[in-house]
């Protein structure tokens, strides 16, 4: 091959290579309900919950579905195909479909107001968390301080902790420290000691089940507000960017016995930009 022909086959490359990159971008979405429409955001970071998202609404899953579940100051949840056309009274949310797939948690994402996440079966069926893609809800919830914030750390972290503690200083290890401490075997105390400490601290500071909102997390659920408790539970992969009045109106819809409003709200979903 001559320099001018490795020339052109390696602009082709790079070329196929930005046109693949270029692919991997948020996707535009507009939901048409009879109170209003919402325009999404959905996340490049959460490919599969995109793509499976996508693929649905060119199917035309959605159109004619109902936000079947609403809960002022917690959720706005539709999408399920059993609600369809579902006549008043008639139990919604179960639909037909057993699409899920893996959890996709990405730290920069949670249930601020207006987040919009997949559903799931709960942990004793489904310990891996997989989403139930044949549907989604959008996050409502309310406002926080930081002081409740702080609380909910403190609630998850403190019992966390203890937990922790007590596995490594265990009755027996109480029990060594006690009788080095009384032989007056001061360095040998120590060094137990250290090496408990130091166990406890690592699984502490690297478990994922410790509770801490991160800056942004606190400036968004103490000023648009959200619902804190779902996140790392359930997959957030996209935002409303438009018509987050439109989600106070649905949520503030008089509801029956099952949170299902008395007037239905339709939707049809598409597709603005890839």
């Amino acid at each position: 091959m001559n320099l001018s022909k490795k020339i052109l086959v390696g602009i082709v490359i790079l070329l196929i290579a930005k046109l693949s990159f270029g692919q991997a971008t948020n996707s535009i979405i507009l939901i048409e309900t009879n109170m209003g429409d919402i325009k999404l955001m959905l996340y490049k970071e959460t490919p599969k919950h995109r793509q499976n998202f996508l693929q649905l609404i060119e199917n035309g899953h959605f159109d004619g579905t109902l936000f079947y579940r609403v809960i002022k100051g917690f959720v706005a949840q539709g999408g399920s195909q059993d609600s369809r056309n579902a006549p008043a009274g008639k139990m919604i949310g179960y639909g037909s479909s057993n699409r899920t797939i893996e959890s996709e948690f990405n730290p920069k994402f949670f249930h601020k107001k207006g987040a919009i996440a997949a559903p799931r079966k709960p942990d004793k069926v489904n310990i891996f968390k997989e989403s139930d893609v044949s549907q989604f809800y959008i996050a409502h919830g309310r406002v926080f301080s930081d002081e409740e914030l702080t609380l909910m750390e403190k609630e998850v972290n403190v019992p966390l902790r203890k937990h922790i503690v007590k596995k490594y200083l265990t009755t027996s290890k109480r029990a060594l420290l006690d009788s080095l401490k009384k032989a007056g075997m001061v360095d040998e105390f120590r060094a137990i000691a250290k090496t408990i400490k130091e166990s406890i601290e690592f699984e502490y500071n690297s478990t994922n089940k410790k509770l801490e909102f991160s800056e942004a997390r606190r400036k968004a659920y103490t000023t648009i507000g959200g619902v804190p408790h779902l996140d790392n539970n359930y997959t957030v992969f996209g935002e409303v960017i438009e018509g987050l009045d439109v989600l106070d109106k649905i949520v503030n819809l008089k509801t029956d016995a099952n949170d299902r409003p008395f007037e239905d709200v339709k939707m049809n979903v598409k597709i603005l930009e890839y």
